[in-house]
C-alpha cells in the first residue's frame, strides 16, 4: 500500500510557476538522496509536464508528494489541467505529436523518465498525469 509522507501543492499559470514547480521537485529528490540521474529525470519531467499544463491545458496544478511503498520512497506528481483535452492520447505518447508547433516530445519523454507514467483525458474536460520515480538503491 502507498503511503503518502509530504504532500505539496502548487499552481501552475506562469513559466514563473513551471521553475518554481521544478524547483521544488529537485529540492525533494536531493534531500531524498535520488542519485544524479534520477534527480536529472524527475526533474526534466516535472519541467516539461508542467510546461505542457501552461500550454495546452492553459494553466492548471501541480501535486507533488513523497510516496512510500514500504519497500522504497518516491516521488510523484499529478499535473492536472482543464483545457481541452488529448483526443489521441496513443498517438501523443508515440512522439513526434504536437499541436503547439514544437517537437511534440513532452509527454512521450516523460514517460520514458519515470518508472509510472498514467494518462487520463476528456476531450472539453481536461487532462491529468500523474508520474512516479522511484529512488534506487
Amino acid at each position: 500500500m502507498l503511503e503518502v509522507l509530504a504532500v505539496h501543492s502548487m499552481r501552475l499559470a506562469s513559466e514563473d510557476d513551471v521553475l518554481s514547480v521544478r524547483r521544488r521537485v529537485r529540492e525533494i529528490a536531493e534531500m531524498r538522496k535520488f542519485d544524479t540521474f534520477a534527480i536529472a529525470a524527475i526533474t526534466t519531467a516535472a519541467s516539461e509536464l508542467g510546461r505542457n499544463v501552461l500550454v495546452h491545458g492553459h494553466g492548471g496544478s501541480a501535486t507533488i508528494e513523497e510516496v512510500s511503498d514500504g519497500l522504497r520512497t518516491g516521488i510523484r506528481i499529478a499535473f492536472v489541467d482543464s483545457g481541452p483535452g488529448i483526443p489521441d492520447i496513443q498517438r501523443v505518447l508515440s512522439g513526434g505529436y504536437s499541436t503547439a508547433r514544437s517537437m511534440g516530445l513532452g509527454l512521450s519523454g516523460s514517460k520514458r523518465l519515470v518508472d509510472v507514467f498514467v494518462i487520463e483525458s476528456v476531450v472539453g474536460e481536461g487532462t491529468r498525469v500523474t508520474v512516479t520515480k522511484w529512488k534506487r538503491f
